[in-house]
């Protein structure tokens, strides 16, 4: 957990990104190594040539890339609100538009809440972390009593 000048909580999950960047090599290593013997004339099949190899290794290149975008999750609190970057996208709600934060009984990350029951998921806060996980939503919560103060969404 950090903080920048605009933000009193930035988090980013600790175990997830490690693992990501472990299968994105060992994706990475296996599509490079079936590419690279594809056309070995004794263990390959005849008829491939190098543009079989290099499609192969660009689709472990892609496969790699693609578990790479899970090191991206963050948790961002601040007082103009909370934003929330998981894959992709990143997404910035105020304060007047959200219920809360929680942690679902059977869930992979928190969930932000909003009215109408309706949530998005925040892959950055995961129970694998484990008392760090613990200890930002702790402070999520106590930088949601000093911004919120009494303003609640409409449901």
């Amino acid at each position: 957990m950090s903080s920048s000048p605009e933000w009193d909580l930035v988090y980013r999950p600790r175990k997830l990104p490690r693992y990501a960047i472990a299968a994105a090599v060992v994706v990475l290593a296996i599509h490079i190594t079936f590419g690279l013997l594809l056309t070995v004339e004794d263990v390959g099949v005849r008829n491939l040539g190098g543009s079989d190899q290099a499609a192969i290794i660009g689709i472990g290149v892609l496969f790699a890339a693609a578990i790479l975008l899970l090191t991206r999750p963050r948790l961002r609190v601040g007082p103009q609100g909370v934003e929330v970057r998981n894959l992709v996208p990143t997404r910035v709600f105020g304060w007047d538009e959200i219920l809360g934060l929680t942690y679902p009984e059977s869930g992979f990350g928190a969930w932000l809440l909003f009215p109408s029951d309706e949530h998005i998921t925040v892959l950055a806060v995961q129970a694998g972390d484990g008392q760090r996980a613990v200890e930002a939503m702790a402070r999520f919560r106590e930088l949601e009593e000093r911004y919120r103060g009494s303003v609640r969404p409409a449901n």
